[in-house]
């Protein structure tokens, strides 16, 4: 596996990754831009509204029909959200050329389609057309207005909105409802020019080409991309210390038979310099798996909870625990969450746990590279960071972390914010 990188033109860049693993080929283009709660929902459905049509093919079925030709191949939009960066574009799915009959050049194709949704899409006089976008509008209040549905994902993401309701980081990968619902045509065919003239772009390919084939294949087909002064202070404000001197605390009710407690961690003071590896090994003692501390004692021993788990965000030095609970044993559960992550700041960390959660942590780091599309999140979440480890380093230097870095961490971690979802009174 050998990895190439080359500026293709003014802060547009390339990582490609030669292997031979796959049969198929992997291609996303990224635009990143600055998450803002005036914005994001715009952003967001920009790329569903360029997935409607280009000027060759104006149509969903006529794009259908130009990606069946190519063998099956796929071409989605992709909305995420890194720190307080919106990444919005679109991954690609397709065979690879040796292995099909005659001179195919479907890798070439691909690349040609993607700029066609990013450099013609199907326009009149000039703007999006409204049908799309009035379209796309009322999909993307459906996907917003669908997230209560999933109990667990709310609680977290009413946490984060409560938590950080002051930093951009509350606003959700594809905006808000409010914000959605004032998308127009007119104002989103401005906005997407301004994108391309000015966002920084990520390319990312996955395959057995060479990475300088792959690079003169993007530079051709993105020739005409207009490119004007770029925005270069995008960045994720880092809080190293809680809002408030006393914990945050929020409860609200919902027709729900299991509660679910979201509690939000700080890194603190960790994110000065911090050490990837150590803060993810961390995390991974803590709560990040079925061999942590959470899950063995407040799970497993205590049967305080249906779940529990812990994810750190290192983009954004926050780490959040989530667990599902019967809406009696909150305090005992939080308690107990509490009691575990004092036990780390006080070094209590076994070999066997020190041990078990390196070997699953390390498992998972190198099992990255087996998925192109794991690997390309990876790798965006990397460039993003400013840093250049890949999974099978990143999982080396997690081999080489001790247990006093750990405790180092969990004394640097405060408590920020809390949220209780639980059942409506009298049901």
């Amino acid at each position: 596996m050998v990895t190439f990188r080359r500026e293709l033109f003014p802060c547009v860049s390339l990582t490609a990754v030669r292997t031979d693993k796959f049969k198929s080929g992997f291609l996303s283009s990224v635009m990143l831009t600055q998450l803002r709660r005036e914005t994001a929902a715009e952003w967001a459905v920009l790329p569903y509204v360029l997935r409607r049509g280009t000027t060759s093919h104006p149509t969903m079925r006529a794009l259908s029909q130009r990606l069946d030709g190519l063998y099956g191949a796929a071409l989605e939009p992709s909305v995420r959200k890194l720190g307080e960066i919106q990444a919005l574009g679109f991954r690609s799915g397709f065979m690879e050329d040796r292995f099909l009959p005659g001179d195919t050049q479907v890798l070439r194709d691909v690349s040609g389609l993607l700029a066609e949704l990013w450099l013609s899409p199907h326009t009149r006089g000039g703007l999006l057309l409204p049908d799309y976008v009035d379209s796309e509008r009322a999909k993307l209040l459906e996907r917003l207005n669908a997230l209560q549905n999933d109990r667990r994902g709310w609680a977290q993401q009413r946490l984060i909105e409560n938590m950080c309701a002051f930093e951009d980081y509350a606003v959700p990968a594809e905006g808000t409802v409010d914000a959605a619902e004032s998308i127009q045509y007119v104002k989103l065919s401005r906005a997407y020019r301004s994108l391309l003239s000015s966002a920084p772009m990520e390319f990312f390919y996955c395959g057995s080409r060479e990475g300088e084939e792959v690079a003169e294949l993007l530079e051709e087909a993105f020739v005409t991309l207009p490119r004007g002064e770029i925005d270069l202070e995008l960045g994720t404000d880092i809080r190293m210390n809680a809002v408030e001197e006393d914990v945050r605390s929020f409860t609200e009710e919902m027709d729900i038979t299991q509660g679910n407690l979201c509690m939000g961690f700080r890194l603190g003071e960790c994110m000065l310099d911090p050490d990837e590896a150590a803060i993810r090994l961390f995390n991974a003692v803590f709560g990040g798996g079925v061999t942590s501390k959470l899950f063995q004692n407040i799970r497993e021993k205590m049967s305080l909870c249906y779940y529990v788990y812990s994810v750190p965000d290192l983009l954004k030095g926050l780490m959040l625990v989530s667990a599902g609970i019967d809406f009696d044993k909150h305090d005992a559960a939080r308690n107990g969450i509490l009691e575990q992550l004092e036990a780390m700041r006080r070094g209590e960390i076994t070999e066997e746990e020190l041990s078990a959660a390196k070997k699953a942590l390390c498992a998972a780091l190198r099992s990255i590279p087996d998925s192109a599309a794991a690997l390309e999140n990876f790798t965006l979440r990397q460039t993003v960071q400013g840093l250049s480890a890949g999974p099978d380093e990143l999982a080396a230097l997690t081999e080489e972390v001790g247990r006093d870095e750990l405790v180092e961490i969990a004394q640097s971690v405060v408590l920020d914010a809390e949220y209780f979802l639980k059942g409506e009174d009298g049901k």
